[in-house]
């Protein structure tokens, strides 16, 4: 995994909790701050081990945590890559374009990072699936994204976001519909 996940997850730690919240995590999980880098790839067992050791922590569960840390992944996600976003777009469409868009670039500039792989199926101009494909079995992340990006478009309120299968596995389908019309 980037290490640029590793230290957006540091600063989610510490604006939810503390920076002590964030060097215990390290110290239970056996890691050191000295550990990620923002130019750097780590292994996936790092944010597995953080994010098990903040579950313990917190008595919320892994896939809560995931979902929660990626809502808060949104703005920066959104900042790192606003060159490849049409002004045009809603919610469903930045969906719709993720693959081929950011996931894409990030494959071209680091050829050694794997984002999983997004299969997006727009059923309507008012619903799309995503099946999300990745051994590192984190579709809690993908939701929580997903429901980052409905709050980016300033959305929320008109998205509904309904993993369909377990989002603890390797294939996680995730139904995404607007509720209300624009």
């Amino acid at each position: 995994m980037h290490g640029t996940i590793f230290t957006l997850l540091k600063r989610y730690v510490q604006t939810q909790y503390d920076h002590s919240t964030w060097i215990r995590l390290l110290e239970v999980s056996g890691l050191t701050a000295a550990d990620f880098d923002h130019k750097h790839v780590y292994p996936d067992e790092h944010m597995y081990r953080l994010v098990g050791e903040a579950a313990t922590m917190t008595g919320l569960s892994a896939d809560e945590l995931h979902e929660k840390f990626g809502e808060y992944l949104v703005p920066d996600l959104m900042y790192m890559y606003q060159r490849l976003l049409q002004p045009e777009w809603t919610t469903l469409d930045m969906l719709e374009h993720t693959e081929s868009t950011m996931h894409r670039q990030v494959r071209q500039e680091h050829t050694e990072n794997a984002p999983p792989v997004l299969h997006v199926t727009r059923v309507s101009a008012d619903e799309l699936f995503i099946d999300y494909v990745s051994k590192r079995r984190m579709g809690g992340l993908a939701v929580g994204i997903v429901r980052g990006v409905a709050k980016y478009y300033d959305e929320a309120d008109q998205i509904s976001v309904e993993p369909t299968t377990s989002e603890n596995g390797e294939q996680v389908r995730i139904r995404v519909r607007r509720t209300k019309p624009q």
